[in-house]
């Protein structure tokens, strides 16, 4: 658009027109041009200022991903280490549990092994203030006296969720 407003101007200045009607026209396109390039300039500012914005958007979202990308190592590595420590634990608590159940008889480890796999891992709950830690309800007191009843090593179950009742001093009987 340049060139041919260069060519036509240089076309003007030469004398190379004479029709006035020619000249007339000239003018009207070279007029036609300047406009033309004016708002193609404008339209070109407005992209470079818009790409402007775009990449300070693109350099103020690529901060905000570094910094959460950061925050997302943190947790790895802490969800790792605790990761870590659980597992330690398991260990170590499997080991206890092993020498703890190799006292226990046979048919009371049995009994406690199918309860534990019958209700979410709790086969055995404590007995305190008269209420089974198990289910969360209080034995009536015909289910109490038979608890007190039951001789000390005797194995005592709940009779809500049939869990083995442990009794201790603040059992509340």
């Amino acid at each position: 658009m340049r060139q041919r407003a260069v060519r036509d101007q240089q076309r003007l200045d030469s004398g190379a027109v004479t029709s006035p009607k020619d000249l007339e026209n000239l003018q009207r396109e070279i007029a036609s041009l300047a406009k033309r390039q004016g708002d193609l300039e404008d339209v070109v500012l407005e992209v470079m200022e818009r790409r402007e914005s775009a990449q300070e958007r693109v350099a103020e979202l690529t901060e905000r991903v570094g910094s959460v990308q950061g925050k997302i190592d943190d947790a790895t590595a802490r969800r790792d280490a605790a990761l870590e420590e659980i597992e330690g634990e398991i260990a170590t608590v499997t080991k206890e549990r092993e020498v703890v159940a190799a006292s226990v008889p046979a048919d009371l480890l049995a009994l406690y092994d199918k309860l534990r796999a019958k209700e979410g891992g709790v086969g055995a709950a404590r007995l305190y203030q008269r209420r089974c830690e198990g289910c969360r309800l209080e034995l009536n007191i015909t289910e109490v006296n038979e608890v007190r009843a039951a001789a000390p090593d005797a194995i005592v179950r709940c009779e809500n969720c049939r869990r083995i009742l442990v009794r201790t001093s603040e059992s509340g009987l």
